[in-house]
């Protein structure tokens, strides 16, 4: 039997006991069988950084690199803004997160509170896996693109004093169901107000105030996340848990399928890669909803294509080269805002 595995945790903003109740049950009425599960409290999330690497691929673009070197769908970015990428980069109009504050020197909440406007605007144009552009508009300032606008005000819903994350290991038989259904039915699409009602985010939105919730449910405080894809679910495991590639079981079946430790580890930060037509994509992208036997194969194709490069990706034991970048970003903003005060 080909068992998928998953990571799944109740973000903070939803981590009360009616919550986990509901999530257990549903989980296991599914037919999930929960292997693992506990708590983390802000203060490991935050010691440890291990928000930064769970989003590494939005904190990245959010912080790190520059428009200009995006692997930007050129023709998504055109057909939604009636804008070419070139010329948006040309006329020196598109920032990342960070450079946006800058920009426009503004705090990290009130672009987090431009990002939202430009939600309801549909002005918003999502690029690929974890990776949106938003134009955003403040009176007073020039319209700007910004890329991953969200994340700098999202870290801190995970590193407040006094939050935590509840998270499960999960297994099923994936010829009872599809990774597509778990993510599309049992868990629901990203935004809950199109969550069908009996998914998990559906319910959570729909009982909110009975399970305790301070606020209603959003795209962003959605109730519940899970894994994307079984190797998704092997990163958020070495991320949060502590799996080891020798110890889980899809790490295990990549190593025996013979694709190297190195390339493992470099993948878990979502890179782009090349595809069996020459062109480039994001693992992740590349690797969604595939069922376990399917994922495994994909792996191993895109293994042959992406063979590792020197230095190899670095272990879990030196994580820093991953996400310090993305820590004194945040950092930068933080003491801009309580300049500003």
């Amino acid at each position: 039997m080909a068992k998928n595995c998953a990571f799944v945790f109740i973000k903070p903003h939803a981590v009360t006991e009616q919550t986990k109740a509901l999530v257990k049950e549903d989980l296991t009425k599914a037919g999930l069988t929960i292997t693992g599960e506990g708590s983390l409290a802000s203060e490991v999330i935050d010691k440890q950084k291990l928000v930064d690497q769970h989003y590494y691929a939005i904190a990245s673009k959010a912080t790190i690199m520059k428009p200009k070197e995006l692997n930007v769908n050129s023709k998504l970015f055109q057909d939604h803004f009636g804008l070419s990428w070139t010329d948006a980069l040309a006329a020196g109009n598109v920032y990342n997160a960070l450079d946006a504050c800058e920009a426009w020197g503004i705090s990290a909440m009130e672009l987090d509170q431009a990002w939202q406007e430009a939600k309801k605007g549909k002005k918003l144009v999502k690029l690929g896996g974890g990776f949106y552009c938003g134009l955003l508009e403040k009176s007073g300032k020039k319209p700007i693109y910004v890329m991953n606008g969200f994340f700098m005000e999202m870290r801190v819903k995970f590193t407040a004093p006094g939050l935590s994350i509840y998270w499960y290991t999960v297994e099923w038989d994936a010829a009872k169901l599809s990774w597509a259904d778990f993510r599309g039915k049992l868990l629901g699409p990203t935004d809950p107000a199109d969550a069908p009602v009996t998914s998990l985010r559906g319910k959570i939105l729909a009982q909110w105030q009975s399970l305790g919730l301070k606020a209603s449910p959003n795209v962003g405080d959605n109730g519940v996340h899970a894994s994307a894809s079984p190797f998704e679910g092997l990163a958020e495991r070495l991320n949060w848990v502590g799996a080891t590639l020798a110890s889980d079981p899809f790490g295990q079946a990549l190593q025996k399928a013979g694709v190297p430790e190195a390339t493992i580890r470099a993948w878990t930060v979502d890179p782009q890669v090349t595809q069996a037509d020459g062109k480039s994509k994001s693992l992740f992208d590349s690797l969604e909803d595939k069922d376990v036997t399917a994922c495994l194969a994909e792996c191993v194709a895109l293994a042959k294509l992406n063979p590792p490069s020197a230095p190899s990706a670095p272990s879990s034991s030196s994580k820093s080269w991953l996400w310090g970048a993305v820590v004194a970003a945040a950092a930068m903003v933080a003491i801009k805002l309580f300049q500003k005060k």
